[in-house]
């Protein structure tokens, strides 16, 4: 039987919040002391404190780690034995799925019912996935002549620093976790402050499932402390970065500064949804759509925020955009019949109110929402909101809003179509709705973004990858293609004698 509201608010107010690091497989208080409290998003409510980490705690945590990986404690193992280990974590993962679920929504804001179904199960998934991969992956002899055998072998690099965002604390920690420990490599995760809780969970399950201590450290703070620590950090190998565009230059100034550590930045997006006349179920894009953009609140980086119609279906589309609205009307995030809850936090809350009041001031017509929801709560919650008659350079059409907030372009014809879409600084992730197979497959082709979705969007699976182009950021999470990011390639050229 599911739990009621009343059981989810019960073990919210029974809960106990631990944000100490995790550092050699121990819980550990700062170096310095300092503490910031952790406030959750739904009501205002004080989680509890986190440390402050700083230079001297990522230190800690980078020391054990190459501690780790130079007697190959982790690295050292057969990958028959990494796999069990990791299937074991991901096990571990699915048995605390309610307490990991309730970390996450109190954090963050997101629906339990979205954290329950989607990100638990996601993030054990991927882990999993890795796990199985590791003996399945072979490496290579070159084709070269008869005197020689040259080996290209994968090897791990060594001490991995991965700094995830707050939008999907887990998932976006197991997509780096998953590939960099699968190949043998020490990690030193450093979550966003909005949400430290679950990751710092995540290692302890990693412990009690047999990973050596020091493998898997998790040090929470600020990211102009700690963040900027492990990337400028002499001893750390590659950076896994995923969080804003701003952020990602940074990244790679960084690396510059330090030992040109390898970055990996997954960042911004601004995805085009475009939708042709010759697509005749326009109410299935319709509801994909407002399923898309505001699932999560609208913060996630694929968020399909740029949506460009052609005229002469624009006014019945933006009609059937609108009436999905008061299905998504912000909830109790605590009820598992809500499906949008609580924005991270009134910064963030600031942000989007800001960018929906330039909207209206560079004229753009808005149609439905556009204001804060549920305020006696405590909480930081806004109205599902859609904007039409938007021109592809207002501020509402070029910047990340990372909220519940859709900007309708309309366009005159294909050559227009692309055109618009893009003209944008990112390349994330697009969709092109068209029952025309050569349309779809030529727009498709044209678009530049690392996923292009036809006939709808956001299916998704760890098999394939995800990154985008341009200022949306290099490398890929997910898939195979994961490892190209954690490891060396070396060559071993033997000379064969007659």
């Amino acid at each position: 039987m599911g739990k009621t509201v009343a059981d989810w608010h019960a073990r919210a107010q029974a809960a106990r919040f631990d944000g100490r690091s995790v550092v050699d497989g121990q819980r550990r208080d700062g170096a310095s002391g300092e503490t910031f409290d952790k406030h959750s998003p739904i009501d205002g409510r004080r989680l509890g404190a986190v440390v402050r980490g700083r230079e001297a705690d990522v230190d800690a945590a980078v020391r054990s780690a190459r501690a780790a990986f130079e007697d190959r404690r982790w690295c050292g193992l057969a990958p028959a034995v990494r796999k069990k280990v990791l299937q074991r974590f991901a096990a571990k993962i699915l048995e605390a799925k309610d307490e990991l679920a309730l970390l996450e929504t109190l954090d963050m804001g997101k629906p339990i019912a979205h954290a329950l179904a989607v990100d638990v199960p996601a993030t054990a998934r991927t882990i999993a996935w890795y796990a199985e991969a590791i003996d399945k992956v072979y490496d290579e002899i070159a084709p070269t002549g008869a005197n020689a055998l040259a080996l290209i072998t994968r090897e791990p690099m060594g001490v991995v620093g991965t700094i995830v965002p707050w939008n999907y604390p887990m998932i976006m920690a197991a997509w780096k976790l998953g590939p960099a420990l699968a190949t043998g490599n020490s990690v030193v995760l450093k979550p966003s402050e909005k949400s430290p809780f679950t990751a710092l969970r995540l290692a302890e399950l990693a412990t009690e499932a047999g990973l050596p201590p020091g493998v898997f450290n998790v040090v929470p703070g600020y990211g102009h402390e700690a963040g900027e620590a492990l990337a400028l950090h002499m001893d750390v190998d590659a950076v896994g970065f995923t969080g804003s565009t701003r952020v990602g230059r940074k990244m790679l100034e960084y690396a510059g500064r330090s030992n040109l550590k390898r970055v990996f930045n997954e960042l911004g997006g601004k995805s085009a949804f475009v939708v042709f006349p010759d697509f005749e179920n326009l109410p299935r894009a319709a509801e994909t759509l407002a399923g898309s953009i505001f699932f999560n609140q609208g913060e996630s980086c694929n968020a399909p925020s740029r949506v460009l119609v052609h005229d002469s279906i624009a006014d019945e589309f933006v009609r059937l955009v609108a009436a999905q609205t008061p299905a998504y009307q912000p909830g109790d995030p605590l009820d598992d019949r809500t499906v949008m809850g609580a924005l991270v936090d009134e910064g963030q809350l600031r942000t989007v109110i800001g960018y929906i009041e330039a909207g209206s001031s560079e004229g753009a017509r808005l149609v439905a929402g556009g204001q804060r929801a549920r305020s006696d709560t405590g909480g930081f919650y806004v109205q599902p909101t859609v904007f039409d008659g938007v021109a592809n350079d207002m501020k509402i059409a070029r910047e990340e809003i990372f909220g519940p907030v859709v900007s309708v372009i309309r366009f005159k014809d294909e050559a227009e179509a692309v055109a618009l879409a893009n003209q944008s600084n990112y390349g994330l992730q697009a969709s092109v709705w068209s029952d025309n197979i050569n349309r779809a497959h030529r727009v498709a082709r044209s678009l530049r973004a690392g996923t292009v979705h036809v006939n709808q969007y956001d299916e998704d699976d760890i098999t394939v990858p995800f990154g985008g182009y341009k200022q949306s950021g290099n490398g890929r999470d997910k898939s195979l293609h994961a490892f190209d990011k954690y490891t060396e390639l070396k060559t071993t050229w033997l000379r064969i004698e007659p």
